[in-house]
């Protein structure tokens, strides 16, 4: 199809997720057959270990729609959804995580907003952000304690205003995905708070949408990486301080 053929597409970043794929493309195919518009499907493989890309390959024989990047050197998170974003051709680009802890069908929450002029819509667990917002099962205490402790530190530092900057049901038109994107520098799991610091410095009109989120026990996010995260939302300061981006936009 061509660009302006596909209205949605829907990206899902994806480790070693052999054993979760299948159930969470089933859903979200499930999902968008139903629908009036057109749609693309891609998983983009971050370096598995184990057989995701070979179990997404024979899904592609049931599963219209269905696209695939297979790299197999591991690069991150951000750095596989901005893969995706620039491979892709809807008019509007969703990533969704491929625990489908965040239910496909809540993209219909985003799509009036969309219609209303805004650029990029996001969901949110944080009732702060949006009335309703809520979780099914709480996630472990370390993961909580961080969370509040680091919301307030990335607020003050690089996203004031939002307060659940990461979770990833994050959806972005697509000329605003191409301006994004390519000047984006952190490869893991930070990618969202520079995504939204960058929508904020180039003032583009950002919507919240609540969900119901369920916390699955597997998640590949380990304590370490919230350290991580820290630390690059500094480097995420440091580049706004110093005009890093505005230097990208230019050579662009």
């Amino acid at each position: 199809m061509e660009n302006k053929d596909i209205y949605l597409s829907v990206i899902v970043p994806a480790y070693n997720e052999q054993n979760r794929i299948t159930k969470t493309l089933q859903i979200i195919s499930d999902y968008l057959k139903k629908q009036s518009y057109t749609y693309e499907i891609l998983v983009v493989c971050d370096g598995p270990k184990d057989k995701t890309p070979d179990v997404v390959r024979d899904l592609k024989l049931s599963i219209p729609n269905l696209n695939l990047i297979d790299r197999k050197k591991n690069m991150g998170k951000g750095y596989t959804v901005k893969e995706g974003m620039l491979a892709v051709k809807g008019k509007i680009r969703l990533f969704t995580d491929a625990d489908n802890s965040t239910d496909i069908s809540y993209f219909e929450k985003m799509r009036p907003l969309f219609d209303q002029g805004y650029d990029i819509v996001i969901s949110t667990r944080d009732a702060k952000d949006a009335p309703g917002a809520s979780q099914d099962v709480s996630q472990p205490w370390h993961k909580r304690l961080m969370g509040n402790m680091g919301n307030l530190y990335i607020q003050i530092l690089a996203v004031p205003g939002i307060w659940d900057t990461q979770n990833g049901f994050k959806a972005f038109r697509d000329r605003v995905a191409e301006k994004i994107f390519p000047l984006t520098k952190i490869d893991r799991w930070a990618f969202d708070v520079e995504i939204l610091a960058l929508a904020k410095k180039f003032k583009y009109k950002i919507g919240i949408i609540p969900i119901h989120w369920i916390n699955d026990p597997e998640s590949h996010v380990s304590l370490m990486a919230y350290f991580k995260v820290l630390f690059d939302v500094l480097k995420i300061r440091w580049n706004l301080a110093r005009g890093v981006y505005n230097k990208n936009a230019e050579e662009k």
